[in-house]
């Protein structure tokens, strides 16, 4: 019984996570460029008892200490809707990539190219964290927007009255590199891990939407909340009975 209870509190908090990861994602659908996180899930096997009697209470044993927990989280990486703003410094990219950005914790990445001009004259983010450069190129710290009109070509260059003003770096990873969600559509990589975008195709006067599906989203949270409380009501039985063996036979000891 006690193995029972703990695989149903090892489910109960494997799914308390889950459902955190499922609002997190609900509560960026409108989040420009932001990627949902999918939860992965794998089964814990208690170590077996010693010199088990036999077959049968070894595959018992086996089953009431196969306990759910969460693997952990991975980004999807699925594009979302391009939506034409009709602003000069929103950027979409179509295809892979990702921009680059300085913030306060290092360089992080993220898909919302919803750009502007700050009082210094650079290209910063919404949250007024330096739109990075081309890595090739001197304008690697950050890119100079002088007063004029705003054109960004297909390759990153961007150009102001004509002439050129910068490029904006996009970066790329291997398949499979561990990329991290920070909250919003903010991304953290392994050091040394982003490389140059090989084919960078961005889209002026566009911003790329989340990629939450929000109809999936719901029928995800409704499924988790169900599996919750499934477990919760067996952590209560389990309980119960515990408390009816305390009074009752453990008097008779």
């Amino acid at each position: 019984m006690d193995s029972g209870f703990y695989a149903a509190s090892a489910g109960l908090q494997a799914q308390s996570q889950a459902l955190e990861v499922a609002a997190h994602n609900l509560a960026n659908l409108n989040t420009a460029g932001f990627r949902g996180q999918q939860t992965t899930f794998q089964s814990l096997l208690a170590l077996p008892r010693p010199n088990q009697p036999n077959v049968i209470n070894a595959v018992l044993n086996a089953a009431t200490n196969n306990f759910g927990v969460m693997e952990g989280t991975h980004l999807d990486m699925a594009a979302g809707n391009l939506e034409t703003t009709g602003n000069p410094l929103d950027v979409a990219i179509e295809g892979g990539g990702f921009f680059a950005i300085q913030t306060a914790g290092g360089t992080r990445y993220t898909r919302n190219g919803s750009f502007q001009v700050s009082s210094g004259g650079q290209l910063v983010t919404a949250a007024g964290d330096l739109v990075l450069g081309d890595l090739a190129l001197k304008d690697k710290g950050g890119i100079n927007v002088p007063a004029g009109v705003v054109s960004i070509a297909s390759d990153g260059t961007l150009s102001v009255n004509g002439a050129v003003a910068g490029s904006i770096q996009l970066v790329e990873f291997a398949p499979g590199t561990r990329l991290i969600s920070e909250g919003g559509s903010l991304i953290a990589a392994p050091a040394g891990s982003a490389k140059p975008a090989q084919q960078p195709m961005l889209k002026q006067g566009t911003l790329e939407s989340s990629n939450v599906n929000p109809i999936g989203s719901v029928v995800t949270l409704i499924g988790v909340q169900r599996e919750a409380e499934m477990l919760q009501r067996a952590m209560s039985l389990f309980d119960t009975e515990f408390n009816r063996i305390a009074a009752s036979d453990l008097p008779k000891v």
